[in-house]
């Protein structure tokens, strides 16, 4: 019952730290230790899944869902984050603004995930009284093939204001928040972009050595007429789990429940995390 309260409670502001964030999608204000990488890999399950720029809608499986953390210095921190393949089957096929390959009838469709390079900056470490501050700049690349119906190939920008704050004794309760803005291409239009809002609030209870429960509100958010351009629509969701150390290595699970016309349904997510010793010398300022 404490936990659940701890939980609403991190849910209403708007990262053991360390960036210990998966299975969350907001990201914690925290660095890794400088010289050490951290690597994360999952699995996850999406009911009802919505392209609206292919006109697909599905249940989608994203295997290889991947992140790889470097820490370049107490305060700098390298990312790396996508997801090796999606796979799609295919509940309704509409007209799509897009030209697909795929054969008629078919029912399903795969893909490698779009990658995103960031780079993570600790602007101010926590007080007694003010949370820490940091700031996150992302790229997305265009790996994906859009007539696979999966991906729309765009060059994308990220930036947010990370914040945290941390609560009770050693900081059992880790709540932290993001806040920043999406520069996403307009797939089917020339010379077009949405400059989406783009939040999140989490938190982290650590029940004991072992055992965690995170959860958060995680999204994004049109600032366009209507809807937005097609593909460039509102999603959010939330998600509910548990990290679980052991043998060296973190285990997570989460149920995940889409809170928007254009989110997937509902889901689940399972991942494992590594972190390494130092294994390189960060250079010297």
């Amino acid at each position: 019952m404490h936990a659940a309260i701890a939980l609403v409670f991190a849910f209403s502001l708007s990262s053991v730290a360390r960036a210990q964030q998966r299975p969350l999608l907001t990201e914690d204000v925290d660095i890794i230790p400088p010289g050490t990488v951290r690597i994360q890999a999952g699995l996850d399950f999406m009911q009802d899944v919505k392209y609206t720029a292919s006109g697909l809608t599905g249940d989608l499986t994203r295997v290889g869902v991947i992140g790889i953390n470097i820490g370049l210095s107490p305060n700098v921190e390298f990312q790396i984050e996508g997801v090796a393949q999606n796979f799609l089957s295919i509940n309704t096929r509409r007209p799509g603004a897009i030209p697909l390959t795929l054969a008629p009838g078919v029912n399903s469709t795969n893909d490698v995930g779009d990658f995103i390079l960031w780079t993570k900056i600790k602007l101010h470490n926590e007080t007694a009284h003010a949370p820490s501050l940091g700031f996150r700049v992302g790229v997305q690349l265009p790996n994906s093939n859009q007539a696979r119906g999966l991906g729309l190939n765009n060059t994308n920008a990220f930036g947010s204001i990370l914040v945290g704050k941390k609560f009770g004794p050693d900081g059992r309760l880790n709540t932290f928040g993001n806040v920043g803005i999406a520069i996403i291409t307009a797939p089917t239009l020339l010379f077009t972009q949405n400059d989406m809002l783009t939040y999140g609030a989490a938190g982290i209870f650590r029940i004991n050595k072992q055992f965690s429960l995170a959860g958060e509100v995680n999204g994004r958010a049109n600032t366009r007429p209507g809807n937005g351009p097609l593909g460039t629509e509102a999603q959010s969701e939330a998600r509910l789990g548990m990290q679980i150390r052991a043998s060296g290595l973190r285990f997570d699970f989460a149920g995940i429940k889409g809170l928007g016309k254009f989110s997937p349904k509902s889901g689940v997510t399972v991942g494992v995390t590594y972190d390494s010793p130092s294994i390189f010398a960060p250079a010297k300022q």
